[in-house]
């Protein structure tokens, strides 16, 4: 009986510890998230910051958010075609492409694109200044760290990203279009009449909305992993893999929390 209870006991004790650690986690995350945007919205301002984080999100990542979004809507469009010409719904190819490219794919994959390529970034160099202690001499220095490392990061990525996916989507229709008018034999003018037809000013406005949410989120994560690593080389390594993944995990749960209570209706 003893035997038993000792076994229940350190179970509950592992479950505790790794509860506690959660919570720990989120409540550290909290309150550099609470410290980041206060500092975001109070003078200093380094707008030459600024505008070169939003040159390095946006601009940078132009590129493989485009590719990304032309092979993702040429795809689609064929797949939804193969799916509705098992129930004679062959013309509503560009209708489903527009809407699920808009409202989902266009964000979602832009995002996790941005995330792979500038969630990392930001947590190499965040890690790797903090190893080296270039973080401690700009406190040294009697410059902010929040105010000149990661608000402007933070700002750049949640004014960029909105503008990042609206181009993404329009490349991701466009994408569409092509396979539907050069190999589906859909009427290029006819497609373009549906196509807006039935494109709804919520369905942008979800976009935009989720493209905001997660150019904060990825900023946020490889702000906080680089700036909180430690342990040399290795330890900015683990920042930036934890970088990453937290920033997948959170864009897809902020994606549902997003699709499901916001415009499920």
């Amino acid at each position: 009986m003893q035997t038993l209870l000792k076994d229940l006991l350190s179970v509950l004790i592992r479950i505790g510890s790794v509860v506690l650690a959660g919570l720990g986690a989120v409540g550290r995350l909290a309150q550099f998230t609470g410290r980041a945007v206060g500092r975001a919205v109070l003078p200093p301002y380094y707008p030459a910051r600024l505008v070169e984080q939003m040159l390095i999100i946006g601009y940078f990542s132009l590129p493989v958010v485009g590719l990304t979004a032309l092979f993702t809507g040429a795809a689609l469009a064929q797949q939804i075609f193969v799916g509705g010409s098992r129930f004679n719904a062959e013309s509503t190819v560009p209708a489903v492409t527009v809407i699920a490219i808009v409202r989902e794919l266009g964000p979602v994959l832009g995002g996790l694109m941005v995330a792979g390529r500038v969630s990392s970034a930001m947590a190499a160099e965040l890690g790797t200044m903090r190893v080296t202690e270039q973080i401690d001499a700009l406190t040294t220095l009697r410059t902010d760290p929040y105010q000149y490392l990661i608000a402007p990061r933070l700002l750049a990525a949640l004014i960029v990203m909105p503008l990042l996916v609206l181009v993404s989507n329009v490349i991701g229709v466009f994408g569409g279009y092509l396979i539907g008018t050069e190999r589906l034999g859909f009427n290029a003018a006819n497609y373009l009449s549906i196509t807006s037809q039935y494109l709804e000013g919520d369905d942008v406005t979800s976009s935009m909305v989720k493209a905001a949410v997660f150019g904060f989120i990825i900023a946020l994560m490889g702000c906080y992993n680089g700036f909180h690593s430690s342990g040399g080389a290795a330890g900015v390594g683990r920042a930036t893999t934890n970088a990453v993944v937290s920033a997948f995990i959170l864009i897809l749960l902020a994606n549902l929390i997003i699709t499901v209570l916001v415009f499920g209706s």
